[in-house]
């Protein structure tokens, strides 16, 4: 007798719930099936239903997030597409616990350098010289800005409202630390 879809899909995200829990808390290595099914709750064998090992999980969620964010891109105007679109996308594509756990201080850098590699963060940057021998230089400057940005604006239990980050991002790009580092000074 077949599973009804929904009680299945239902099961999948119990344990995608519980491992993102776990992954934000600690490394992979120290996350076993057994903990994940007994929070889950249900068996180990369970488990091996919907994933042959905690790796493949851990691609799953990886995958689901990033079919989630190209799919919220491919809906938006390409012209459009600023670093406050992008924000938006990565905010949108799952559940913040997920993209808590994978960008994390427990996730992959592997993670991160998926996104670098198939978000198309390059077209935010705007008339940027792409012949130029700096180019790639530059889109991983701030590629990885804004992806450090993100994460640490995730990992603050997002304090700052999108707009303000936006604002933040916006305002370091144009004129740097320093007009930030006289408030902090002053405040000594």
């Amino acid at each position: 007798m077949n599973k009804q879809p929904e009680i299945t899909d239902k099961t999948r995200q119990t344990f995608i719930n519980v491992f993102c829990d776990l992954y934000s808390q600690k490394p992979i290595e120290k996350i076993s099936i057994q903990e994940i099914a007994g929070k889950s709750g249900y068996n180990r064998s369970t488990f091996y239903q919907y994933f042959t090992d905690i790796y493949a999980l851990l691609d799953y969620v990886e995958e689901q997030v990033l079919k989630s964010i190209h799919e919220e891109m491919a809906s938006r105007e390409l012209s459009t597409h600023t670093f406050q679109n992008a924000l938006q996308c990565l905010e949108n594509a799952e559940e913040i616990s997920v993209l808590k756990a994978l960008l994390g201080d427990y996730g992959a850098v592997r993670f991160v350098e998926r996104l670098k590699r198939e978000i198309p963060f390059e077209r935010l940057i705007v008339n940027l010289p792409i012949n130029d021998s700096l180019a790639p230089y530059l889109i991983e400057f701030y590629i990885s800005t804004l992806l450090s940005l993100f994460r640490l604006w995730i990992k603050n239990g997002k304090d700052l409202s999108s707009e303000e980050l936006v604002k933040l991002i916006d305002s370091l790009f144009a004129d740097g630390i320093k007009p930030y580092h006289i408030l902090i000074k002053g405040k000594d």
